[in-house]
């Protein structure tokens, strides 16, 4: 026969059902197999611990034990003559336990994450063992798995969907959420290793791809805009890329190359999904073939007008 269960579990009788629940994680974390292999002393105080919670820890079999409806295997007791009937000592429902446990979660308690605890991410127990292992047919959750996924600025502006593959050949569709950010984990549960119980978990890093055009400082974006001498001197619009298509910028009448344009809520979402602003910042530039004309323009404007130009921050 069993021990006293309160016993096993190292609680008093008047202990309530969370202090019963905290007591047999303990003792069933400490004991695993998987966190002791190879000690059969280990093994068989797993089992016990398991055996008393699955009277202590159910509501309706404590309080039959405490009425002493039952015993500490579970089997109902003898109340006058000895019975053979299905739930005696002797009948069909009513075998010895011999210390066995039950693979499938205790109530109020999942030993799917009270194991889950034990494992490091990569899915090893700490006490040696695969992760797919487990003891004597012992339900278990399969490992997370962990897998970075590239995608576009724009991608991350909008959202929107990504196929990934994994390493053991499957492919899932994930959800990119709109102002998704650099080193941001997204968690798809179930999408994990498959284990007895249930799959694990995926965690997928997101990584934001360098772009050829915007710079990113933060939850703002900076992109080098050309523009022509005449805009420059005389002011006019020019086109400008956008992460959701060109606008028309105004260039003010003489801007200097270094200015920056300010185009509100075209950055990148912040953490409160707010987004910052993109900066143009203007590049004077010169035509691509020399030009006679303006070459004596210049030449005569640095004669009769020379100026020094300012070093700007």
């Amino acid at each position: 026969m069993a021990r006293d269960p309160y016993q096993e579990l190292g609680v008093s009788r008047s202990a309530n059902a969370d202090e019963v629940r905290k007591a047999f994680r303990k003792l069933a974390k400490q004991h695993h197999p998987d966190a002791n292999p190879g000690n059969k002393a280990a093994e068989e105080r797993f089992k016990q611990v398991s055996a008393a919670f699955d009277i202590v820890g159910d509501e309706v079999k404590r309080k039959k034990f405490d009425a002493g409806e039952i015993d500490a295997d579970g089997r109902e007791t003898m109340r006058g003559g000895f019975g053979g009937g299905p739930g005696g000592p002797f009948g069909a429902g009513g075998g010895p336990r011999g210390g066995a446990y039950r693979s499938e979660s205790f109530e109020g308690v999942d030993l799917g994450d009270i194991l889950g605890e034990m494992f490091n991410r990569g899915g090893a127990p700490r006490g040696g063992g695969g992760a797919g292992g487990g003891f004597g047919g012992f339900s278990q959750r399969g490992a997370d798995v962990r897998a970075k996924l590239e995608i576009d600025l724009e991608e991350a502006i909008a959202g929107g969907k990504k196929r990934i593959a994994f390493s053991d050949g499957r492919t899932i569709d994930v959800t990119i959420p709109k102002g998704a950010q650099e080193g941001q984990t997204l968690r798809l549960k179930g999408q994990g290793a498959p284990g007895r119980t249930a799959p694990g978990d995926a965690f997928i890093e997101i990584s934001v791809k360098p772009h050829p055009v915007f710079k990113v400082e933060g939850d703002v974006l900076v992109m080098d805009l050309p523009v022509t001498v005449y805009d420059a001197v005389l002011g006019g619009k020019v086109e400008a890329p956008t992460p959701e298509g060109a606008v028309t910028l105004t260039v003010p009448k003489g801007s200097n190359s270094g200015a920056r344009l300010r185009l509100k809520g075209r950055g990148l979402p912040n953490g409160q999904g707010k987004r910052g602003d993109l900066f143009a910042r203007l590049v004077i530039t010169l035509p691509d073939t020399p030009d006679p004309e303006l070459e004596a323009f210049a030449e005569t404007w640095r004669k009769d007008r020379a100026y020094k130009p300012r070093r700007r921050a």
